[in-house]
């Protein structure tokens, strides 16, 4: 079977013209989705349309977009607007962030988050579906709805790690999106989740489980060591603490303080990963000879749906574009699926419901019809 690969950048990526050329080259190579992030740099939302104007084939997700920086309102019109830009190439990714980032850049207490979660998937679905908006603050307001067509379609994947979260992907989510899961843990962790789903939504479609290592390519072992290594370290001692705790509870506490303790001022370009935290490397990257790159993931395609790439930040171009090439599906473009189900193959079951509408997927129409009949695949 082959492998379905996509490319996920960090927020720490603010490159705009990198990105696009990135974000093209995946499509030339036969990546299935590229997955821009948000944090507090770029809006995914204008580079994703200027990527959309520039792919024809490859599928563009924001993942994610933070529940706490926009409304249920605009996060269902920049979704619905998205879909139609796109072609219905579209996927929106949400979560709930971090309390450092929630507090520190937005000035919005970091509470209840996996309540947060829930409420925006669901308001957002609903807007999504044509219903009208859920209000709660103001109920005597009268509700209104999204002023251009449905898109019930969209598909909505879910970032999460926390026990409380990772409920909210499997009951409403069509996909999960964890960052920084250690290979060996995701299956299992995975089975879990979609047991869960099962029990919540036994007619939904499966859960689509996108994830991947921190990847990176050189004709240097050791550099490319490096640069996986400088990319771990920050995450799991300058991200506020959400990445250290979900790995120490995935059985590495010992080699995450290890890590942190190498690390007194992280630097996104210059970390340490000590040799006793090795073993947290290799969970976590695939690293070295574009050879060796492409060896490395094989392990990672029994793990996941979608196995997304994570291109460290800041890496020149031609790091990119070798990282890029080593881990690229050996398929034609023309022969990937065309839905971004578990599946895979073939065409989504328009008879399966969305996870807590109850509604079912209506035909192809309006711009993803024009796409489909220019040779784009629609979700």
């Amino acid at each position: 079977m082959t492998a379905r690969r996509g490319v996920g950048l960090t927020p720490m990526e603010t490159r705009r013209d990198v990105i696009v050329r990135a974000a093209m080259l995946a499509d030339e190579l036969g990546y299935e989705i590229f997955v821009l992030p948000e944090g507090w740099g770029l809006d995914p939302a204008p580079v994703l349309t200027e990527i959309a104007l520039r792919t024809a084939r490859i599928h563009l997700a924001s993942g994610i977009l933070s529940v706490w920086g926009r409304t249920p309102a605009t996060l269902a019109m920049t979704a619905a607007t998205l879909h139609q830009v796109c072609g219905g190439r579209y996927v929106l990714g949400l979560g709930a962030s971090t309390k450092a980032l929630v507090e520190g850049f937005h000035d919005i207490p970091f509470e209840h988050p996996a309540a947060k979660l829930r409420d925006v998937v669901a308001k957002v679905r609903a807007l999504l579906a044509g219903q009208p908006a859920q209000l709660g603050h103001v109920p005597a307001a009268y509700p209104l709805r999204l002023g251009q067509p449905p898109a019930p379609e969209v598909p909505i994947w879910v970032a999460a790690l926390g026990q409380h979260t990772t409920r909210v992907a499997a009951e409403l989510g069509d996909g999960w999106i964890p960052a920084l899961v250690a290979r060996d843990y995701l299956p299992g962790w995975a089975a879990r989740l979609r047991q869960l789903r099962e029990a919540a939504a036994p007619h939904a479609r499966p859960l689509t489980v996108v994830a991947g290592p921190l990847t990176a390519a050189d004709e240097d072992a050791g550099a490319a060591r490096g640069i996986a290594a400088s990319c771990t370290a920050w995450y799991l001692s300058a991200m506020g603490g959400v990445y250290a705790r979900s790995l120490s509870g995935q059985g590495y506490a010992a080699q995450v303080q290890a890590i942190i303790a190498a690390n007194p001022r992280p630097s996104p370009r210059r970390g340490i990963v000590p040799p006793g935290a090795q073993a947290v490397l290799d969970q976590l990257a695939a690293y070295g000879t574009c050879d060796q790159v492409h060896e490395q993931l094989k392990a990672w395609d029994r793990a996941a749906d979608i196995v997304t790439i994570l291109l460290p930040p800041g890496i020149p171009w031609h790091n990119m574009e070798a990282t890029l090439r080593a881990a690229a599906p050996s398929d034609r473009p023309e022969e990937r699926p065309r839905s971004l189900s578990a599946a895979g193959a073939g065409q989504a079951d328009p008879g399966r419901p969305h996870p807590g509408t109850g509604k079912l997927a209506g035909p192809t129409t309006g711009a993803t019809a024009g796409h489909e009949a220019l040779g784009l695949r629609p979700l």
